[in-house]
């Protein structure tokens, strides 16, 4: 499904995470819904999120970033009952995650469903699939009542950003919106476990630690990393 258009815009607009969010979130969704890029705060660095059903705004996402097609992109969801409609099927052992880490930083990978563009699953028909716990990245994808992407806000193999400023000084006006939540807590992004497989496998260590999901499952070693610098 496309949406028209693409935001004017390369602003940054201050968000206040204590309550005073509408106006930036109003704002946002209009960026979002034209086919524009918005950057946002989440719990690690700054994401880069476009309408993920719109795949001219993901096309657009890629050309901004730099980013190789064969790099998939997550997906951050609206609600636990959204995920359905993006994931073709939910593993007993996935219920049993979703329910401990999420909303967090967990990103899980399943089957992707015919609503997910091949371009954000680089053609290997899996999607990474993430709620987040932070307040504007959820109010955002509540917003457009659809999933954003959840990469990071800065041109592949660049560094990721902890503040609005960086992300400027990273893609400038390639980004048509950046809401300031002011610095992240930065370190490391989401962890991304893959629960296609049995036992599911860590393609990334990082928010969720290993030891903790050993506490609920036995995992495989470490794969090849999903995606470069998502969050």
């Amino acid at each position: 499904m496309n949406r028209p258009g693409k935001s004017a815009g390369g602003s940054v607009i201050c968000v206040d995470l204590s309550g005073g969010m509408d106006e930036a979130i109003k704002r946002a969704k209009g960026a979002l819904l034209s086919g524009g890029l918005v950057a946002y705060p989440t719990e690690s660095f700054y994401g880069l999120a476009v309408d993920a059903i719109n795949e001219e705004a993901i096309r657009r996402l890629f050309t901004a970033k730099k980013r190789k097609p064969d790099h998939p992109v997550l997906i951050v969801i609206p609600s636990v009952e959204s995920l359905a409609q993006y994931a073709i099927q939910i593993p007993l052992i996935a219920h049993k995650l979703i329910h401990e880490f999420w909303p967090g930083g967990l990103t899980l990978v399943f089957e992707a469903s015919s609503k997910v563009s091949s371009l954000l699953t680089a053609g290997a028909g899996k999607i990474g699939i993430r709620l987040s716990s932070h307040p504007v990245a959820t109010a955002l994808t509540r917003s457009i009542g659809a999933p954003i992407t959840g990469t990071s806000a800065n041109i592949s193999g660049e560094p990721p950003c902890r503040t609005a400023q960086e992300v400027l000084q990273s893609l400038g006006e390639k980004a048509d919106l950046i809401l300031d939540g002011g610095k992240t807590e930065g370190k490391i992004g989401s962890t991304v476990l893959d629960v296609t497989v049995d036992p599911p496998q860590i393609l990334r260590e990082g928010l969720v630690p290993r030891r903790q999901l050993e506490k609920l499952m036995q995992v495989k070693e470490d794969a090849a990393p999903y995606g470069a610098k998502t969050v």
